[in-house]
């Protein structure tokens, strides 16, 4: 049993180098001037807005585009963005969205632990950095 933990967290540790490589390779590539945040999260703000900020404990309308680092999109709102607790969603988002104030956008570069973990969701891999160019909409409370 204690060898199944110390091999699993040598596991969580190597994949958070790997992450943490694919994202640092991929803001050289792309010539982003990133900030490290929380945990891994990497975040870039474009505009940073000029409305309130949200908290852990708001609820917020973002409108999104989520995609892989080789730019396959996964998944995007429209326009008129999408309204969530931020404690309903990936805790890349809960790190990342309130680093913008309403009004603000940025794109958000999330290592697999803070995103899907190793067992994906959907048509999202496990182990996967996942990308969102983000816009702060607002803040419903």
């Amino acid at each position: 049993m204690a060898l199944f933990f110390l091999s699993s967290c040598g596991d969580d540790e190597s994949q958070a180098e790997k992450d943490q490589q694919i994202i640092l390779d991929y803001i050289t590539e792309n010539n982003l001037d990133a900030t490290e945040g929380e945990d891994g999260l990497y975040y870039i703000i474009e505009s940073p807005g000029t409305g309130g900020t949200p908290t852990i404990n708001s609820t917020v309308t973002v409108a999104y585009t989520g995609y892989f680092t080789n730019g396959d999109i996964f998944d995007s709102s429209d326009s008129n963005g999408i309204t969530f607790p931020l404690t309903n969603v990936i805790e890349g988002w809960q790190l990342g969205i309130p680093q913008l104030k309403e009004g603000g956008t940025g794109i958000l570069l999330i290592p697999s632990s803070l995103g899907y973990g190793t067992s994906g969701q959907g048509s999202i891999p496990g182990n996967t950095v996942l990308l969102f160019d983000v816009e702060l909409l607002g803040i419903v409370q």
